[in-house]
């Protein structure tokens, strides 16, 4: 089980804890009665998308023994115009930097986390299209 607790802060923006004792505001844009001091909630998803994904990808690409020098997830989410606005596609970039890296094997760890692993992304695609890509730069 996991929990976090949110708390009204006034106007349209929250304070929440998780497990660790960490603290993150949410808030909404100015138009929509927010005041712009946190994230939109709907960040969230995707920084949870983009984490999960990459703590996995980073410990699989280790034990491969490949020398990781960083690594960038891009999400990008894509909703429908009319209320609610589901979201209905995400895009997941991979942009991974290091020495002689093999694609195969990231493109592995990728797959391996979305298919088995994050449980972001696998909960995320029972609902939604989840496409992924990567890129590789050399040092």
């Amino acid at each position: 089980m996991i929990e976090v607790k949110m708390r009204w802060a006034g106007g349209i923006r929250f304070e929440g804890e998780g497990a660790f004792g960490h603290t993150i505001i949410t808030d909404g844009a100015k138009q929509s009665g927010g005041e712009e001091a946190g994230h939109k909630p709907t960040e969230l998803l995707l920084f949870g998308i983009a984490s999960c994904t990459g703590v996995d990808v980073v410990r699989i690409l280790e034990k491969q023994r490949q020398k990781l020098t960083s690594l960038e997830i891009e999400v990008k989410a894509h909703q429908d115009d009319t209320y609610p606005k589901p979201f209905h596609t995400f895009e997941v970039k991979f942009v991974a930097r290091g020495e002689n890296l093999d694609e195969n094997k990231l493109a592995k760890a990728i797959e391996l986390s979305e298919s088995k692993y994050c449980v972001v992304s696998q909960t995320v695609e029972s609902e939604a299209s989840v496409t992924t890509s990567y890129e590789i730069i050399a040092e």
